[in-house]
């Protein structure tokens, strides 16, 4: 029986014309090989499986060949395009990178560079995945990779440019690889089938290569996978099974349930995928993408960026002409919002199902119903049946009444039962908007002074407001330091600095309703004398004595308390509980 070689390795490139999806990028290095203009280091770096090693190899061959091609081929009949093909050649080397990484590898990498080729021009270093060498394998590399022998030229590969130290970019000519787009993978495929003698459907052709995702390598993978379960017959039902992707035909009905609101029809079918196994998540990812080529299809002009198959394309044109571009454009923020928030969501199947019903809703006509799951588009449609209801039940005047007792300035004191007189027949009878719209705008406004007092502790300036004159209530030395810190945290931004200082003292009653204050230094005396008529009148406020009066002064040196260090706070601590100091004793602690 014939060894098996999968497709990947068997239909490996061999020439700059057999490779894939990169034309300018190979005619570059034919013509470098062509006029013998070869620089000392070249960077080939792009995403996977897209011919960076082969043209690599391709390139090593070409240098060596004693008789290339006019067009900078290599000839493949002398003696180095034979060892080359044979894997016996002394001129040219592969070094992983991943596992070969330290600084020892690269030493003997640099003896080797010193020894001349035996058999051709020039010394070939192949350096795969070089963006996986340590810092120190690069610095021991910078030298050498800038000044290299005149027979010596090193190729470096990754898929990881960035990782690569900027010193050593700058001194290598860089090409990047393009992804492979999926119409050069479907023309590929379809030869490599012929080739095989296998049967294909091209738009099973076109779902190999879309889930290749540009790499020419996956895709081949792909292929040897299908062409092994559908038994040499590849079939759009059978790669869809195997590779258990979601089938297109499903966007297709999402889009055409959306568009006719056909809401519980669009949840049937999101349970059926569900319970075969896809993720809610996948699913929006691929509507959305579906919806993104139903938008690319309504223009001629951005049909190109359709990379699908002819037959789906047609598909796509036909359903383009159904949908408006509101319609997509809505649809696809509202996919774009549900794929940023899958992740964080506790209830997956949920936020799909909404996002799934919203889109159906985009072309419903606006209903303000309460049952239609639908926002209103205006605010004042929330109101529009209550309106009508007050007005046919002609009940306007208590309404308006109501709202206007709401609004006196002496609540409390009011009998919201009773209601006025009768407006005269001649006015105008004013409408349950305006009515609700003034009297909210009086409440506001009669409420503002009040509001304002109670949140910056009556101490704005000019703010007198006390207690009534014959409040006389009795407080205690915890109510007044309570009040107190209340107040310093009441206090306006502008008082910041001095609420702060006002938190670290604390007021006494000298002989009820006397209160002395004990500021530490004159600045901080200064600043509460100006605004020491509030303090007072917020005390007055707050405790409901209107007989309060208040002295500062400095303190004394006696009563000025020096502030202790940590351990000394701590053997105040050990002072008052000896257990501290047995605790420390018995786990041997030391204080820092």
């Amino acid at each position: 029986m014939e060894e098996y070689i999968v497709s990947a390795r068997k239909y490996r490139p061999l020439t700059f014309d057999s490779v894939v999806g990169q034309q300018a990028l190979t005619t570059t290095l034919k013509n470098a090989v062509r006029s013998g203009k070869l620089a000392h280091a070249y960077l080939f770096c792009g995403p996977r499986g897209v011919g960076k090693t082969t043209c690599a190899r391709i390139f090593a061959k070409a240098i060596n060949c004693m008789s290339p091609t006019a067009d900078g081929e290599a000839c493949g009949t002398c003696e180095s395009c034979k060892a080359f093909g044979e894997q016996r050649s002394f001129n040219i080397f592969e070094l992983d990178a991943a596992s070969n990484n330290s600084v020892e590898h690269i030493k003997t990498l640099m003896e080797q560079t010193r020894i001349p080729p035996q058999v051709g021009r020039y010394k070939v270093f192949i350096i795969d995945e070089v963006h996986m060498l340590s810092t120190a394998a690069f610095n021991a590399f910078l030298k050498t990779l800038e000044e290299p022998p005149a027979h010596v030229i090193f190729i470096l590969a990754t898929t990881e440019k960035h990782k690569i130290l900027p010193t050593i970019l700058s001194r290598c000519q860089i090409y990047d690889f393009e992804r492979m787009t999926v119409r050069d993978t479907v023309a590929h495929l379809k030869t490599v089938a012929d080739s095989e003698g296998i049967q294909y459907e091209e738009q099973a052709l076109a779902v190999i290569a879309e889930k290749a995702d540009g790499g020419m390598r996956d895709a081949l993978s792909i292929f040897d996978q299908a062409a092994s379960f559908s038994q040499g017959n590849i079939t759009y039902a059978k790669v869809i099974e195997d590779l258990n992707v979601l089938d297109s035909e499903n966007y297709f009905s999402i889009v055409d349930l959306a568009l006719e609101n056909k809401v519980s029809d669009i949840m049937l079918l999101l349970n059926q995928l569900i319970s075969k196994g896809f993720d809610g998540g996948l699913l929006i990812q691929g509507l959305a993408h579906h919806i993104r080529n139903v938008l690319m299809a309504r223009d001629p002009q951005t049909l190109p960026l359709l990379e699908v198959s002819d037959q789906q394309r047609q598909h796509f044109q036909e359903q383009a002409q159904k949908c408006q571009i509101p319609f997509l454009y809505q649809a696809l923020r509202f996919c774009n919002q549900c794929d940023v928030q899958y992740r964080q969501s506790g209830n997956k199947r949920l936020l799909v199902e909404l996002t799934l019903i919203e889109i159906a809703q985009i072309t419903q006509p606006s209903d303000d119903a309460a049952a239609s799951g639908r926002k209103p588009t205006r605010l004042k449609s929330l109101f529009k049946k209550l309106i009508q209801d007050q007005q046919s039940q002609n009940v306007v005047p208590q309404v308006t009444q109501t709202a206007r007792t709401v609004s006196s300035p002496t609540p409390l004191a009011t009998d919201t039962r009773t209601t006025a007189a009768p407006a005269a027949p001649s006015a105008p009878r004013p409408t349950l908007k305006s009515s609700i719209s003034s009297s909210w705008k009086n409440i506001r406004e009669q409420a503002k002074p009040q509001k304002m007092q109670i949140m910056l502790g009556a101490l704005d300036e000019g703010d007198t407001t006390t207690a009534a004159n014959d409040e006389q209530q009795p407080f205690s030395q915890s109510d007044l330091e309570f009040q107190w810190l209340s107040m310093c945290n009441r206090m306006p931004q502008k008082y910041g600095g001095i609420a702060n200082r006002m938190r670290n003292i604390t007021p006494k009653i000298t002989e009820f309703p006397a209160v002395e204050v004990v500021v530490d230094n004159q600045l901080a005396l200064d600043q509460m004398l100006s605004i020491q008529a509030n303090i007072v009148n917020t005390l007055k406020l707050h405790l409901r004595n209107n007989a309060i009066t208040m002295q500062m002064r400095v303190a004394k040196q006696k009563e000025q308390q020096r502030i202790l260090t940590r351990r000394e706070q701590y053997e105040a601590m050990e002072q008052k509980n000896k257990a501290i100091r047995i605790l420390r004793e018995s786990l041997d602690l030391e204080l820092a």
